[in-house]
């Protein structure tokens, strides 16, 4: 079911809120609060769990191992299946099994955008990129390998894999209509090269180049994170966030134009947090918790995107009207489908959570000694900001509610502010 729909027939669900007293189970007050997790930098460092993530959720758990708070892991992680992630996730953290629904991928919310699914698009990025765009709905997809196996002559990077004979002529290959990037791929040169060929020839990388279109094809960007944080004692790897500035300055030199996206996704998208609220309410929901989520605490360990995100959508939230431009000065055609959408799934909602607080911890790309300007200070031309360009150059929005040291330091943090033990 596309996700639209299936966040409609939710939407009694989401709208409930009963007297507190009728979720209340026996010996046990039922939690007004969730968290939202990321995960690299905060409960891992590539393969290895952080010590403070394991015991983290022995704090969140019951003698039984069952969660007393409704979690959701929000990453911008798009390589692996949601189903891989959550097994892993299990594994890391020691808990008996991580749902593939307490999972968010940064692809997870292209599920809503239904009028590119029987669009026949180009997917790029790493891991099972063709599985991950079926199961969000997309019924015709073509990778970079396909379109480089189908027009050899167009990656000529690498002289080891350039033709040794001229090919003959491409027959019956598909027009393509849009382009989804789901990751940072492997072979960057080959990706950049036929991505850019692919929206200078409207999707049609085989015939004789004439008018460079404008706007060109769709694309729909998954995860905008410059940086992300592994087991190198360097302080960060580059991530899908390098690979979309890479594309951008090469399409403008190029036709002296900017790079448009249909979609930006994955965290700091709005659009990705209330896909997070819902889950988090459906989990409350099925535990019979029926005190309303209130406040949802963001962990994260990157302030241009986890709290860059937390925080906008606590603008948002705060505000309850419409500001789903406040923070974002990106293009009328890329913002205004998801604030769209966005906003057509939570009208006519009894929306209960009110706040949406961000919680930096110092375990992965963010340390102690990086400073954040605050709210009272001036960006000046030496800040360096590692946010996407189409993004707001805001202090306000990459200042965390609380600083900790670690994921268990964040816990106890809001078990505190929640008077909850």
């Amino acid at each position: 079911m596309a996700l639209r729909s299936w966040l409609r027939a939710g939407r009694g669900l989401l709208c409930a809120a009963g007297p507190a007293d009728r979720g209340v189970c026996a010996g046990a007050r039922p939690p007004a609060f969730g968290f939202l997790f990321d995960v690299d930098g905060v409960l891992v460092r590539g393969s290895q769990p952080v010590p403070a993530a394991r015991r983290a959720f022995q704090r969140l758990t019951d003698g039984n191992g069952q969660l007393r708070v409704p979690v959701v892991f929000l990453t911008n992680a798009g390589n692996c299946l949601r189903s891989a992630k959550a097994q892993e996730l299990s594994q890391a953290l020691g808990l008996q099994v991580v749902s593939p629904e307490q999972v968010i991928l940064a692809h997870s919310p292209l599920q809503l955008f239904s009028q590119f699914h029987q669009k026949c698009m180009l997917v790029a990025g790493q891991g099972p990129v063709e599985e991950n765009a079926h199961n969000l709905g997309f019924k015709h997809v073509v990778t970079i390998e396909a379109l480089r196996k189908a027009y050899p002559l167009l990656d000529m990077v690498d002289q080891s894999r350039r033709p040794k004979e001229l090919p003959p002529p491409t027959t019956g290959f598909p027009t393509i209509e849009g382009v989804i990037l789901f990751g940072e791929p492997v072979r960057w040169e080959t990706s950049l090269q036929l991505i850019t060929d692919v929206l200078l020839s409207n999707g049609n990388p085989g015939a004789e180049l004439q008018d460079v279109p404008y706007p060109h094809l769709p694309v729909l960007a998954c995860n905008m994170d410059l940086l992300w944080m592994a087991e190198a004692k360097m302080p960060s790897r580059f991530g899908h966030g390098t690979f979309l500035l890479c594309l951008e300055n090469i399409y403008k030199k190029v036709t002296g134009r900017e790079l448009k996206y249909e979609a930006l996704i994955g965290k700091p998208s709005k659009i990705t947090y209330f896909y997070a609220e819902y889950l988090i309410k459906q989990q409350a929901e099925k535990q019979g918790w029926k005190v309303p989520i209130r406040r949802l605490y963001a962990v994260g360990d990157n302030p241009m995107s986890d709290v860059y995100g937390a925080n906008l959508y606590n603008n948002y939230l705060s505000a309850q009207q419409n500001q789903a431009e406040a923070g974002v000065k990106r293009s009328p055609q890329a913002a205004s489908l998801q604030t769209k959408d966005y906003l057509e799934l939570r009208k006519d909602c009894n929306n209960s959570v009110e706040s949406c607080k961000s919680i930096l911890v110092c375990t992965g790309v963010y340390r102690h000694k990086d400073r954040v300007p605050s709210k009272t200070e001036q960006w000046t031309k030496e800040t360096v900001f590692h946010g996407h360009r189409d993004f707001c150059f805001d202090p306000s929005l990459v200042e965390a509610s609380y600083v900790v040291q670690d994921v268990d330091d964040a816990v106890q943090l809001a078990f505190k502010k929640e008077n909850w033990s």
